[in-house]
C-alpha cells in the first residue's frame, strides 16, 4: 500500500470511529484521542488529518449529506419507481435519517464550526438531486419553491417526531402521514397555477 492509499484509509477509519461516537453518544462523544484509539492509530495521527474535533465533525456532516445525495440519485435513476412513489421514498428518506441517527441529523443541520464549504457542496448536489425528483412531479415553474417547501416539511416533521409531538393527544399522527398531505398540498397547489 503506498503512502496516499495509507493515508486515505487512516483517514476513512478516523472518519467511521467518528461517526460511530457520534451516533453512540452525540457530539460530545467525539474526541479525536477516542477517535484515534477506535481507529487504531496514535494520538497524533488525527491532527494530521483534521485540524481539530469541529473539523472532523464538519467532515462527517458532509459524508452525511454525500450520503444523502447518493439516495436522491438512487432514487433519481431507479426505472422502477414512479414520480411520485420517488419523491415520496426522497422524503421518508430524510426522515429516516433523523429517526436512524438523530445526531448526525441534527449536526448536518447545523450550522458548521469548520470550514463549511464540504458540507455546503454536499448539501448542494443532494438539493439538486432531490429538485431532479420533485421536476418529474411538478411542473417546470415551481420545482424550486415546491422542492423548498417539501424540503423544509420533512425536516419540519422529522423535528416534531423527534420532540414526540406527533404522538401526543391532540395529532396522533406520523412523519409519514404529515409527508403524504404535504404531497397532496404541493400537488393541488401546482395543479391550481
Amino acid at each position: 500500500m503506498s503512502r496516499l492509499e495509507s493515508a486515505a484509509a487512516t483517514r476513512r477509519d478516523l472518519l467511521d470511529a467518528a461517526a460511530d461516537l457520534l451516533d453512540s453518544g452525540g457530539p460530545d462523544a467525539v474526541t479525536l484521542r477516542e477517535v484515534g484509539a477506535r481507529a487504531g492509530v496514535s494520538r497524533g495521527a488525527p491532527y494530521r488529518h483534521f485540524a481539530d474535533k469541529e473539523s472532523l465533525l464538519t467532515a462527517v456532516a458532509a459524508e452525511g449529506w454525500e450520503r444523502l445525495g447518493d439516495h436522491m440519485h438512487a432514487l433519481r435513476t431507479d426505472a422502477g419507481l414512479g414520480p411520485a412513489d420517488k419523491l415520496r421514498a426522497a422524503l421518508v428518506g430524510i426522515i429516516n435519517v433523523s429517526r436512524q441517527q438523530p445526531y448526525l441529523y441534527k449536526l448536518m443541520f447545523s450550522r458548521s464550526a469548520g470550514d463549511p464549504s464540504a458540507v455546503v457542496r454536499a448539501a448542494e448536489r443532494m438539493c439538486d438531486e432531490f429538485s431532479g425528483i420533485v421536476a418529474a412531479v411538478v411542473s417546470a415553474k415551481n420545482v424550486e419553491r415546491a422542492a423548498a417547501i417539501l424540503l423544509t416539511g420533512a425536516h419540519g416533521a422529522a423535528g416534531l417526531e423527534a420532540s414526540g409531538l406527533l404522538v401526543n393527544d391532540n395529532w396522533q399522527t406520523t412523519a409519514e402521514d404529515l409527508t403524504d398531505n404535504l404531497l397532496a398540498v404541493v400537488a393541488e397547489a401546482d395543479r391550481l397555477n
